[in-house]
């Protein structure tokens, strides 16, 4: 076969895995077929949950792009003029004027409204195919344009000279077993955790390598030795999405989860509710590499969701065989990056910014609900505090209102997130996380006149009280690990990992039972009837489990373990554990 004549259009070509309703059976779909069936999946089923969600962005920037230009029969917004041929806004909107602004985003919800239908019973429509079969030479693999690459030409144009092409030689190569983020080995360093034998880790059917292909441009970690040409120094930057503590809403089918996630209005500048969307494949790669060189946050979700950390081009061997060439590109800085609406926010110790929250290895058991107020507004929210809300719940809230959701529509919140290690230097993946939590519409956006009845602070306040709780067994541990002469702090963290595991479904069970037209009082007090039977409960299975030398003890001289000093045994130590339970309870 004549390379030059190969093809793999992504737009024709099934490569999307899925997960059929009918059947519950998976099946593999082209970028059209799943666009004009996506009610008819539960949802994709990628080979990561972290590859899903890169793949999710990807769709939503072809989503994003098409209904920001056109409402659901497929005709130009009134206050847009859009090239026929490019399909791309040519003017500049007027949005000075405060009419054009509200004509602006009525418009655009009632898009949003109108595809969704009642109770998400909604499609997407022709114009998504017509924009796809528009730009469809940006989506083939192979050819001039190749999806996600660059040419050969543009390549060594630039890089350094000394990391040009060579044939299939030249330096600044990607092994496929470091773009399998399943593998994610280097050269150098085999991965211990790894689904493929030696002789097949850089073997990867066209399908598997285009789910990668994007996966890798979202989670590259920083072993990359091969920069572009810039008279700027950078550094070799991660992936994106590596960079955050990822949150998205999720439905009961891949046309919901779409839906829920697709932000037609812009929710980082208010008083400009439209932004021109510029995904990758609209620009030429000279353009975009020129932008890139900047540094400049992307201002618009379709730029952001196919933002590139590594620029590639793929060479074919004449057995059809891949050699992927690599150089790192600048990245803009995270700071203030509010246009990201699926992270968490904390402050940066340098400088007080808000930068993306993100999972370490030390944190990956911590579960969602018990960072509840990190996604949710509360009442104690300062401007600061508000400001830095994930913006999917900020939309939500705005559909809510809208009544573009019901009002007992069941939220899911989820969070697939691939944990990088602890090493700066390579940044490789050590581990992958998946969580949710569910509740309603009207719990989440509780809208009681009195702040005292609002449900997210409510909410807050009973994980408040079981983080002191759990703060208090973790001392029974500590306590009992000094009993035991072993390592308290080791023993404790341990035992208080098993203390939330224990709690993350009975809490999650709590949150998806309530509801808006629940006494609050009520509900809070079960919560605590919960969490003070769990406790009692973990507490006699490390009494019934104790030593006779944790019933005889030692007497405690120096007041490590009680201040009044004395005897010191299993039932002091239980004693003093429920007592400051008890105080703490209320």
């Amino acid at each position: 076969m004549i390379m030059k004549t190969r093809s793999f259009n992504l737009t024709t070509e099934p490569w999307l895995k899925v997960i059929s309703l009918a059947d519950n059976q998976e099946k593999t779909v082209s970028l059209i077929e799943l666009f004009e069936n996506a009610q008819s999946y539960r949802e994709l089923s990628g080979e990561m949950r972290s590859q899903d969600l890169a793949i999710l962005r990807f769709l939503l920037a072809i989503l994003t792009t098409v209904y920001s230009r056109f409402d659901p029969k497929g005709e130009p917004y009134p206050w847009l003029k859009l090239d026929k041929d490019s399909l791309k806004d040519i003017e500049k909107v007027d949005e000075d004027d405060q009419l054009i602004r509200r004509q602006i985003s009525k418009d655009l919800l009632n898009t949003w409204k109108q595809l969704y239908g009642q109770n998400g019973e909604g499609h997407f429509t022709k114009i998504v195919t017509t924009y796809l079969r528009r730009y469809n030479q940006r989506f083939d693999l192979f050819g001039e344009s190749p999806f996600y690459q660059v040419g050969e030409r543009d390549y060594n144009r630039l890089v350094p000279t000394n990391k040009q092409i060579s044939g299939s030689e030249g330096p600044g190569k990607v092994a496929i077993k470091q773009m399998n983020r399943q593998i994610s080995e280097s050269g150098n360093k085999p991965s211990l955790f790894s689904p493929k034998t030696p002789e097949f880790k850089n073997q990867l059917k066209l399908d598997e390598l285009t789910r990668w292909l994007i996966s890798y441009e979202n989670y590259s970690g920083v072993t990359d030795k091969t920069k572009i040409n810039m008279s700027a120094k950078y550094s070799v930057s991660s992936g994106w999405l590596y960079k955050l503590n990822p949150v998205y809403a999720t439905g009961d089918n891949l046309f919901q989860t779409l839906m829920l996630n697709l932000i037609l209005i812009n929710q980082n500048r208010t008083n400009r509710p439209y932004t021109p969307q510029k995904p990758v494949w609209e620009y030429s790669v000279a353009q975009y590499i020129s932008k890139r060189e900047k540094m400049l946050q992307p201002d618009n979700l379709a730029e952001l969701y196919t933002v590139w950390s590594r620029m590639l081009h793929i060479n074919w061997s004449k057995n059809g065989d891949p050699t992927i060439f690599s150089a790192g590109l600048p990245m803009f800085d995270s700071a203030a990056a509010f246009i990201e609406p699926m992270t968490t926010w904390r402050v940066r110790k340098e400088d007080g910014k808000h930068v993306p929250a993100e999972k370490r290895l030390s944190t990956m058991g911590t579960a969602m609900w018990r960072n509840f107020g990190q996604y949710v507004p509360l009442e104690t929210d300062n401007h600061e505090s508000e400001k830095a809300k994930p913006g999917i719940v900020k939309w939500l809230k705005q559909l809510k209102e809208a009544d573009g959701i019901p009002q007992k529509t069941r939220l899911t919140l989820a969070s697939a997130d691939l944990i990088r290690d602890d090493n700066a230097a390579s940044q490789m993946p050590a581990a992958e996380i998946f969580d949710d939590m569910q509740i309603d519409a009207d719990v989440l956006f509780d809208e009681d006149p009195s702040a005292a009845q609002k449900w997210p602070d409510r909410i807050e306040d009973m994980i408040v009280l079981t983080q002191k709780i759990g703060s208090d067994y973790w001392r029974f541990a500590a306590n009992i690990g000094r009993l035991r002469n072993v390592d308290d702090r080791s023993f404790a963290n341990k035992m208080i990992a098993e203390f939330y595991d224990g709690l993350n479904v009975p809490f999650k069970n709590w949150l998806r039972s309530l509801n808006n037209i629940d006494d609050r009082d009520t509900q809070s007090n079960d919560w605590k009837k919960k969490l003070k039977d769990y406790v009692q409960e973990v507490a006699d299975e490390v009494i019934q489990s104790s030593s006779p030398r944790d019933m005889t003890g030692f007497v405690d001289v120096n007041g490590v373990i009680d201040k009044n000093k004395g005897l010191v045994n299993i039932f002091t130590i239980n004693n003093q554990f429920r007592t400051q339970v008890f105080r703490d309870m209320g």
